[in-house]
């Protein structure tokens, strides 16, 4: 069986955090967390265990800026480290759940040994358009030089040219969350190492974490090994964050014995929901049941 390495990147909802880990833990897999460096520490004493590991280097993280793509690299690279050698590497927020049983997850990951499950077109594409990378747009470590631009926004003279900074890379957006290979991992890591306009450019736009790492994979030799991701979210038309998972929701997955995705990305079976928090654990709950009743008739079958 394949060693998963789980990358979570939270704030808050240590309970949903706590019980992710419960559900998924095993001896092929460990949990690598990074709690922003804005959040109290000490809410998440109640997560503890042999496979999970607290990052000691700690990113101060703002929504939609490169800091959450530094928090991410934390993660990479402190798993990549460990000489467990994962196989695949999952990265999720801390308030996702599983649809399914941890075995259920590994043996599907087994029978995909070299996919990457990261949801990403080419842009410009609904919802992704080529403004988001050519406005520029500072970070918040540098609130004179943001003013300014947010100002010069407005007025459409912070525009640059994606073509003339990329050197010929195509870019790429979607959505945040994916499932990679150790070997895609690396890649995205010595690419870094050997091209690092890319990381120059990106570090000045909207939203980096759901361009920047699907544009390194979208140019790469890897391109032809991705699939959809395997997250479930339910996203408002015209609104920057996906809805709260609700009991309605519980009941589309408990409805289907496979519960699939089918979107812009293509259509495959969701093996995570997004979002749950501390103030909903009874969801949870019922998922736990649901997850044990598809084991049972699976077995069956």
């Amino acid at each position: 069986m394949s060693r998963v390495a789980f990358l979570v990147f939270a704030y808050k909802n240590p309970q949903v955090l706590k019980s992710q880990i419960m559900a998924l833990s095993s001896q092929e897999c460990a949990f690598f967390i990074h709690i922003d460096q804005k959040s109290s520490i000490e809410q998440f004493s109640c997560i503890r265990g042999e496979n999970v590991f607290f990052s000691k280097q700690r990113i101060t993280v703002y929504w939609a800026e490169f800091s959450g793509v530094d928090a991410i690299l934390v993660l990479i690279r402190q798993a990549l480290a460990r000489p467990e050698r994962y196989d695949h590497f999952v990265l999720l927020s801390g308030s996702e759940y599983p649809l399914r049983s941890g075995k259920y997850i590994h043996t599907f990951l087994d029978a995909n040994p070299d996919q990457d499950f990261i949801s990403m077109v080419k842009m410009p594409a609904p919802g992704k358009p080529i403004s988001r990378i050519n406005t520029l747009r500072y970070t918040s470590d540098k609130p004179v030089r943001r003013f300014a631009s947010k100002a010069l926004a407005k007025l459409g003279l912070s525009r640059r040219d994606h073509k003339k900074y990329l050197q010929g890379l195509e870019p790429y957006s979607g959505i945040t969350w994916w499932t990679l290979s150790r070997k895609s991992c690396e890649y995205i890591l010595d690419f870094m190492e050997h091209n690092p306009y890319v990381e120059n450019y990106f570090r000045n736009t909207f939203a980096p974490e759901e361009s920047f790492f699907h544009t390194i994979l979208g140019n790469s030799p890897l391109q032809s090994k991705v699939r959809g991701g395997l997250l479930y979210e339910d996203w408002p038309l015209a609104s920057a964050h996906p809805r709260m998972i609700t009991a309605k929701h519980i009941a589309l997955f408990e409805a289907q014995e496979k519960f699939y995705i089918e979107d812009v990305y293509g259509r495959r079976e969701a093996m995570f929901a997004r979002k749950f928090s501390d103030d909903n654990l009874d969801l949870l709950e019922r998922i736990d049941v649901m997850i044990k009743r598809k084991e049972k008739c699976a077995q069956h079958v």
